[in-house]
């Protein structure tokens, strides 16, 4: 089974960090590669369970659940449930840690999932360079520092 991990500091404080990444809907509005978001039969985008419905850019279309959000640890997983990168049984985790000394965010993204063998190295790269340090690169940006 594949790992993904990526890291990333972030300048701003934690708190701020998580008030844009803890929307699971609000993909569109952090991250580079997402054109529109909605999370499916109108539930709350911080109900566990709920399903968002994005598509990217490049027209591709992902459906993910959440699986656990959590506002005192920072952090959220969600599993992919229809994807075009041909990957099973993927469940990511997000999480941010306070940086005291900057007032910076220590940020982790990773993910375990299953795929063909010959697909496994170009899923790697594009899911921990294309993706999660796509978007941490694109929050480093948004915060100015």
């Amino acid at each position: 089974m594949p790992k993904v991990y990526v890291s990333s500091v972030i300048g701003a404080p934690a708190a701020d960090v998580w008030a844009v990444v803890r929307n699971f809907n609000g993909l569109p509005s952090w991250t580079p590669f997402v054109a529109d978001s909605r999370i499916e039969q109108n539930a709350p985008a911080d109900q566990i369970g709920c399903i968002r419905n994005f598509s990217l850019k490049d027209g591709g279309r992902i459906r993910e659940k959440l699986l656990a959000l959590s506002d005192y640890d920072l952090s959220c997983s969600y599993a992919i449930l229809e994807s075009p990168m041909g990957v099973e049984n993927y469940v990511a985790t997000l999480s941010l840690t306070p940086v005291t000394d900057g007032n910076a965010t220590f940020a982790e993204w990773q993910a375990e999932f299953d795929c063909a063998p010959e697909r496994e190295k170009a899923l790697l790269q594009q899911i921990g360079s294309g993706v999660f340090q796509t978007a941490f690169t694109a929050l480093k940006q948004r915060f100015g520092r």
